[in-house]
């Protein structure tokens, strides 16, 4: 007889990880089941973290609990802030990682986590229940485990395969079995799915590449973490190197581009935009020859690079040449091939905004398999996944984030609206509110709901974020008294210009020495430089959320509102919200619709209630 787990996670990537340890962590006996536990947290790509957009995800989804931020502070070989020179709405944290131990890491955080199984099994049938609700998954091997709620976060495995040149082979990963069965059960459930594709690049000895006159890209100085609690580890800080492609690399690519099965018409399929193959960028840009590829060393023993920028699904001779004819990379020795892969998608606009299916109660989907590409973006989904799903159990509200909060909200969104077309990947740019969701205040925004919500957050942390915040206001009000008599002007006002730096006027004023940590007097500089445009932000989101809390009856149709034009009318009814909130977040609906269909559930009520 097996045991009864109230959540079992399928697969154990990034989205699967932060699935299974938010479930444990929140009192759900929990199950998660992954084909191969060596590569549990594997950094199949690149092996970092963070980045624009991706950064700010990761720093959200720590001040909810997550596990993310905390795993790569501790295995982290090269930290950088990007766009240091930018505003503050768009600096991004992004951490270069030893991929061996970053796993290593994670696997024994599972391991120790209470309420938590980890088992090696290829799940072949999700079983529900003549209602259509999940009741227990079957796998290979003949166990057959009975559950509450599910939740797939089996990234590229669905139905996946692999291409080389002509070379084509069932795989989730090079030499890892694909999902099969599991893609045929979705179906019998279904669920519609399209195909999608993305490359990896090749993997290059370190000790073949000459990096002598290339550029070095080093660390930033300085105590950087994603994780507020954190600091820096001990390990030693590598550095990465850049190189370019040049018109012998572009001749080969393109005289070759048609031996790959993905280029040569015979599979029509959707890669990424925003991180292409080099196929693509010559096919794309046919006047430019001049690439950025940054090697960069996958763990401290300097073994295998990545090599970013050279993702490709040409055949091994030609990726041979072409590495070959890049700086740097003339006796390239191969250690693994590139490679692409083409997997099962899922529409994201056929799950509600907890992420639970709208076909199968208790069903869950996160990750790759709904259309986003990154560590990031599918760690936050399997994330609130797995917290909704307990939350679920436990009949409470879901824990629906809103764009004004958390690019987490932005990505659910986004997705979830408008559905995806390519690999969708977290920008800064894709945010309305950057100067609110910008990283150093993830903690502001989200804590409370880690702590109060979900408790994932110790006490000991909430508490320490209250008093940080003290610390700062009382900061700002000392320095709205004290006036700088010379100029005629509270330091505080003199600190809103941009040449102003505060460490420099407290040193040469005399008003006193402040108490306040590194961190905390860049917050309070950005508060104070940026109050206008902060408050302006904010007079946004509150204008616009006046309906948010109003739910929608199950009765409303929305065909026969008055004055509600159909095309909205059908749109909004197949997204099925269940507030004005969500109904506000859909692309294209306008103001005044939303206060059409205010006046209508308004009526409802008012009906019901007599």
């Amino acid at each position: 007889m097996f045991k009864k787990y109230d959540v079992i996670v399928i697969g154990a990537g990034h989205a699967g990880c932060e699935a299974a340890l938010a479930s444990a962590r929140m009192g759900a006996s929990t199950l998660l089941l992954t084909i191969s536990i060596e590569n549990v947290a594997l950094m199949p790509c690149n092996p970092a973290i963070g980045g624009i957009g991706k950064g700010n995800l990761v720093k959200d989804m720590d001040a909810l609990g997550g596990e993310m931020a905390k795993n790569i502070d501790a295995t982290g070989i090269q930290f950088r802030i990007l766009n240091r020179s930018k505003g503050v709405a768009v600096r991004a944290t992004r951490a270069q990682a030893d991929k061996y131990l970053y796993k290593e890491r994670m696997l024994t955080t599972i391991f120790d986590t209470p309420n938590l199984d980890l088992k090696q099994g290829i799940v072949t049938d999700i079983n529900v229940s003549n209602s259509k609700e999940v009741e227990s998954v079957s796998v290979a091997s003949g166990e057959q485990y009975f559950c509450k709620k599910i939740v797939v976060t089996a990234g590229t495995f669905i139905d996946g395969h692999i291409y080389i040149g002509s070379m084509r082979m069932s795989a989730g990963r090079m030499y890892e079995p694909a999902s099969v069965a599991l893609g045929e059960s979705l179906n019998r459930l279904g669920l519609k799915h399209f195909k999608m594709k993305t490359d990896t690049p090749a993997r290059i000895r370190f000790d073949s590449i000459d990096i002598s006159g290339l550029e070095v890209l080093s660390s930033d100085s300085g105590d950087i973490t994603f994780s507020q609690g954190s600091i820096k580890n001990g390990l030693k800080n590598i550095d990465c190197y850049l190189t370019y492609t040049n018109d012998e690399t572009c001749r080969i690519v393109a005289e070759n581009i048609k031996t790959s099965q993905l280029y040569s018409g015979e599979i029509a399929v959707k890669g990424p935009r925003y991180c292409p193959s080099i196929e693509d960028k010559i096919k794309n840009f046919p006047e430019k020859t001049s690439h950025n590829i940054v090697i960069e060393p996958e763990s401290l023993d300097m073994f295998e690079c990545h090599i970013n920028g050279m993702s490709t699904s040409l055949p091994y001779d030609i990726q041979v040449a072409a590495y070959r004819s890049i700086k740097g990379l003339e006796n390239a020795v191969f250690t693994r091939p590139a490679y692409a892969i083409e997997y099962n998608v899922y529409d994201p606009k056929d799950l509600h905004y907890s992420y639970e299916s709208k076909r199968v109660k208790g069903l869950y989907l996160a990750g790759q398999l709904n259309g986003t590409s990154g560590y990031e973006e599918a760690a936050v989904q399997g994330f609130m996944a797995g917290v909704n799903a307990v939350l679920s159990i436990d009949d409470k509200e879901p824990l629906i984030l809103g764009r004004d909060e958390s690019y987490i909200g932005v990505l659910g969104d986004d997705i979830m609206s408008k559905g995806v077309d390519e690999p969708y990947r977290m920008f800064t740019s894709r945010g309305e509110y950057r100067l609110l969701l910008r990283e150093d205040r993830a903690e502001a925004r989200l804590l409370e709901y880690g702590y109060k919500k979900l408790g994932l957050i110790s006490k000991e942390r909430y508490d320490r974020f209250l008093n940080d915040r003290e610390l700062i206001d009382l900061e700002i009000a000392r320095l709205i008294k004290l006036k700088d008599k010379d100029k005629n002007i509270s330091y505080h006002d003199l600190l809103k210009r941009p040449e102003v730096l505060y460490r420099d006027m407290i040193k040469e004023s005399g008003i006193g020495v402040s108490n306040l940590s590194e961190k905390l007097i860049d917050q309070l500089e950005v508060e104070i430089k940026y109050k206008g445009y902060i408050d302006k932000e904010k007079k946004e989101v509150d204008k616009a959320s006046i309906y948010d809390d109003i739910l929608v009856p199950e009765t409303i149709s929305y065909k026969s509102i008055p004055g509600l034009r159909l095309e909205y009318a059908e749109k909004i009814a197949l997204l099925q919200p269940k507030s004005l909130k969500e109904i506000r977040k859909i692309p294209g609906i306008s103001p005044s619709a939303i206060s059409v269909i205010a006046i209508e559930i308004s009526k409802i009520v008012k009906q019901n209630s007599i």
